[in-house]
């Protein structure tokens, strides 16, 4: 196994068009041939990933990169080196790939983002990769529930209006209803996303009510509160697993169980907890700096803030009134 102090810095590019992500396949008489990949490339001395990126985009694809963003972070062991790989999001470039200058890889193929968490039409995939596509599925605007605050039935018109617009990832909360109330609501719910291939996560606050719940439905996963993740020793068995975060330990916690995703927050004042202090978003970066799971920003966030958030090194927003 490669030293620690041999570990390469890469940087890792998700290049993204529509509801679309590339992969390109490296070409032969390099490491791994054949196989396909996020493109990128080691950062030289003194360059930035920012800057790392945009060169190697410029020498491998052929474009001039105009918007990207920091994403996830993962550190990978190959036979002949130790890689930390950092991922951005680029959703701007100039030119045209393989066109306004050579393409270094022998082929390059556009994919879907929803079939990114399955099986993939190319193969084989680059190791150290594979465990993005899961991440790269993910939508960027989880809606949270609160039946009890607004009333049943108008969330459920609330909940309507957002699939229809789009909205494909939902945190079905409300445990302070009745059990019988919070199952009828769910249920309710469920029916509804099924209908906009929508995903359904049910939150546990560590009673296992929650989880009893998520099975009854047939829900997509669960989401831990910040409570219920802290007496977690393995991660429960749900295809999908979140975690609501508030400080450090919280995310390494998360991320030692090998959850899906995290909430952090909140990161601006909210009215639900106007006596909670809010993390900023300088401290927001900070903390997720290095992190290998996607993170969105929780408090204060609307469609307006989602730009912001992903700046910041958000995968996206999670909302309880902004949907």
């Amino acid at each position: 196994m490669p030293e620690t102090s041999a570990i390469v810095q890469v940087a890792a590019a998700v290049l993204l068009r529509d509801e679309d992500f590339l992969l390109a396949c490296r070409p032969s008489g390099k490491v791994y041939a054949g196989y396909w990949e996020f493109p990128g490339g080691k950062l030289e001395a003194t360059e930035t990933v920012r800057e790392a990126l945009a060169r190697e985009l410029r020498e491998e694809l052929g474009i001039t990169v105009t918007a990207a963003c920091p994403w996830l972070s993962r550190a990978f062991v190959y036979p002949h080196a130790h890689v930390h790989l950092h991922f951005w999001r680029v959703t701007a470039w100039t030119g045209e790939i393989g066109v306004t200058g050579p393409l270094e890889h022998s082929a390059v193929v556009w994919l879907p983002r929803h079939a990114a968490d399955g099986l993939l039409p190319v193969s084989p995939l680059l190791p150290a990769n594979a465990p993005i596509l899961k991440a790269l599925s993910l939508p960027d605007r989880m809606g949270i529930t609160a039946a009890a605050q607004f009333g049943v039935e108008a969330e459920l018109a609330r909940l309507r209006r957002a699939f229809a617009d789009g909205l494909r990832l939902v945190q079905l909360r409300d445990r302070d209803l009745p059990a019988a109330d919070r199952q009828r609501f769910a249920e309710a719910v469920m029916a509804q996303a099924q209908t906009h291939a929508a995903r359904v996560l049910v939150s546990e606050d560590g009673t296992g009510t929650g989880e009893a719940l998520a099975r009854h439905l047939g829900a997509h996963g669960l989401h831990l509160t910040a409570h219920a993740l802290r007496q977690c020793s393995t991660r429960p068995d749900f295809p999908w697993v979140g975690a609501s975060c508030h400080n450090e330990d919280e995310l390494r916690q998360a991320e030692a169980l090998l959850l899906d995703y995290v909430l952090l927050g909140p990161v601006l004042p909210t009215a639900s907890h106007p006596d909670t202090s809010a993390l900023g978003w300088e401290t927001f970066a900070r903390l997720r700096a290095h992190y290998s799971l996607p993170v969105f920003a929780l408090g204060g966030q609307s469609a307006a803030t989602l730009n912001t958030a992903q700046t910041h090194g958000a995968h996206g927003i999670a909302a309880l009134r902004g949907w």
